[in-house]
């Protein structure tokens, strides 16, 4: 969707004469011993409850800030899900993502760190012992870098519980861009299964369709090596069938374009993701979409799911062809553009770039209307801060999703 300014204006990927630099940063890997007994048990709902919460660092703050966030969440796999312990760090875009398990009374974190502004990661391990949680949990462990074991000392000590006021905090690109160097890619269904391990509750995903109508993510204009693999096929997603993508085709990390019905369906069955944003990047009409929205929405409703599924209309094509829709009154839809616009096609939500200002008299207009409003595309730590103190917005669209969930959860 939209490109985000990043504060440090790095480069990920640099070339100079006679050779080109590849930056990386792979998820490190390392047993724990502990992980791996037969003692070792998973952790109920109540447990992974009362870990939950804003805690202080006594050791560690140089690295990840003086309060992390520690959230729960999870991945369904047909009748197996894994749950993960996410923190949300105030510091370098860092988070980190565990697995937890208890044997006897102790209790034991383990996984890996990431800052998001650089290539730095490594592994985390923590052990805990509550006293009268969740007031006295305190975790102690140790981190590293890279694959190394971990023996840097980490600390942390709960102080309360989290921001419970409803927000989005929105993914862009189903998560994140690629060349952040996630370890998957970016509108692709491992990341959307991803996602809300680094602090989404929803996700806006990219909507073209191939050269036979079918509807799939992709964000860029035209096939190229900052999102596929090398393949020898140049041009546009619209230039070629869903067949030909699908056979020849390879995503950054290996996987395939997914159709937008593969998506909805991953966001549906495998996560805890309540709001998808179809951003339309295509000039046509709209028909086919609003007929996936509308199985799904109606699915998700039979299985007693919260889920929003709205249209985005990011210009004055996609609202001509929107409006062309029969029932678009009925349809959930986002709608980017000025105040009339809105009220003429009948949008929910609002959603003004976040460089035009808190605009709080729209804003004001809009929520009096009955009407949500989120803000696009907000990196920038600082301004994520003031945006989410002010109380006004129903949401935020970020390529960082794991800074929008620190300042929304540590609010108080």
């Amino acid at each position: 969707m939209k490109t985000g300014k990043w504060f440090l204006g790095w480069v990920l990927l640099a070339g100079t004469v006679g050779c080109e630099q590849t930056y990386e940063a792979p998820v490190p890997s390392g047993n724990w011993e502990i992980f791996q007994s037969p003692q070792a048990v998973l952790l109920t709902a109540g447990e992974r409850a009362q870990t939950q919460g804003v805690y202080t660092l006594s050791k560690g703050a140089s690295a990840f800030g003086d309060q992390v966030v520690l959230k729960w969440t999870y991945r369904a796999q047909g009748t197996d899900t894994t749950h993960y312990l996410s923190v949300f760090c105030g510091k370098d875009v860092a988070h980190m993502i565990l697995e937890g398990r208890r044997v006897g009374t102790n209790y034991y974190f383990q996984g890996y760190w990431r800052k998001l502004i650089n290539t730095e990661t490594g592994l985390v391990r923590l052990t805990a012992s509550p006293g009268n949680a969740p007031a006295g949990w305190q975790m102690e462990g140790v981190f590293g870098n890279q694959s190394a074991l971990p023996v840097t000392e980490l600390a942390f000590t709960y102080q309360r519980p989290l921001n419970k006021q409803p927000f989005e905090i929105l993914a862009h690109r189903a998560g994140g861009r690629t060349s952040d160097l996630l370890p998957v890619s970016e509108n692709s269904l491992d990341m959307i299964r991803l996602t809300s391990r680094l602090g989404a509750t929803g996700i806006e995903i990219d909507v073209r369709l191939t050269k036979d109508g079918i509807p799939v993510l992709y964000h860029d204009n035209t096939l190229n090596l900052r999102l596929i693999q090398k393949n020898g096929l140049v041009g546009r997603i619209e230039d070629y069938t869903y067949e030909q993508l699908y056979n020849y085709v390879r995503l950054i990390h290996g996987e395939r374009i997914p159709t937008l019905a593969e998506a909805l369906e991953t966001v549906l069955n495998e996560t805890p993701l309540a709001f998808v944003w179809l951003d339309t990047k295509y000039e046509g009409s709209l028909t086919i979409v609003r007929e996936i929205q509308k199985e799904f929405i109606q699915r998700a409703a039979a299985a007693g799911r919260k889920l929003d599924i709205v249209i985005g209309l990011p210009g004055a094509k996609p609202v001509e062809m929107f409006l062309a829709l029969p029932d678009y009154a009925s349809a959930p839809a986002l709608c980017e553009l000025d105040l009339e616009t809105v009220r003429k096609t009948q949008a929910q939500i609002w959603a003004p770039r976040w460089t035009q200002g808190t605009q709080d008299s729209e804003v004001a207009l809009m929520k009096s209307e009955g009407r949500r409003v989120f803000v696009w595309t907000l990196d920038v730590p600082e301004y994520v801060r003031q945006y989410t103190a002010t109380e006004n917005f129903d949401g935020i669209l970020s390529n960082y999703p794991t800074i929008v969930a620190y300042y929304h959860y540590t609010r108080p």
